[in-house]
């Protein structure tokens, strides 16, 4: 994975406000928060945006490793900058990523780690066939798949970056050992996620040439 740095950050950083901007909507109101994250990520793929959950299921050796964690750094400054903004909203956004904190501290970080692989199995396999890009059918599995992980309560690692960061501008304590614990745990589910989707079609597709 090629890295012009400044470039780079900014197309991190774009996907992060990409996602916050969906996030902000989904604590406004959950139903039609949904559909915002549809949007938000086909302007990733389409504008080709470097998410974390976009890119984790296709790195090719060690070296593209430490690129990931700068896209999942740049992403997570375009999460704190639309956080930010967002203490000036009059909606209850903060009462909202409390509760969603709140709700994911209670699973664990074990459960909630766990839960994060079918997102980033779900991710995986969306920006897969989003990137064919040969007819509107394939950008059918992201239009599905968004909904299908939040209805689940599949945890998003750029999402809740931002409900993170929501929650941290307007938390007077913070358990910090534990937010990281959590946030950690995401972070390497949606990993083995998109690696574990990366596997499995692998594996299919040596089945039928095999056939």
């Amino acid at each position: 994975m090629k890295v012009h740095f400044i470039p780079f950050m900014a197309e991190s950083v774009f996907a992060g406000i990409l996602i916050s901007i969906a996030g902000w909507g989904f604590l406004a109101n959950p139903v039609i928060g949904m559909f915002l994250f549809c949007v938000g990520l086909l302007a990733v793929v389409k504008y080709r945006a470097r998410l974390y959950t976009g890119t984790a299921g296709f790195i090719t050796g060690w070296a593209d490793i430490l690129p990931l964690v700068l896209i999942l750094l740049g992403n997570i400054i375009g999460c704190l900058a639309v956080a930010a903004v967002s203490l000036f909203s009059p909606l209850a956004l903060s009462e909202a990523a409390d509760g969603i904190i709140t709700a994911r501290l209670r699973v664990g970080w074990l459960g909630t780690g766990l839960l994060a692989i079918g997102c980033g199995l779900l991710m995986s396999l969306a920006v897969d066939f989003a990137r064919r890009n040969k007819d509107f059918s394939d950008w059918l599995p992201l239009l599905f798949a968004v909904p299908a992980f939040i209805l689940c309560g599949f945890p998003h690692c750029v999402a809740d970056a931002f409900y993170c960061c929501v929650y941290l501008l307007n938390a007077s304590e913070v358990a910090w050992g534990s937010l990281a614990a959590y946030y950690g745990a995401i972070v390497l589910g949606n990993f083995i996620g998109c690696n574990v989707y990366r596997l499995c079609k692998l594996q299919t597709m040596a089945i039928f040439n095999r056939s």
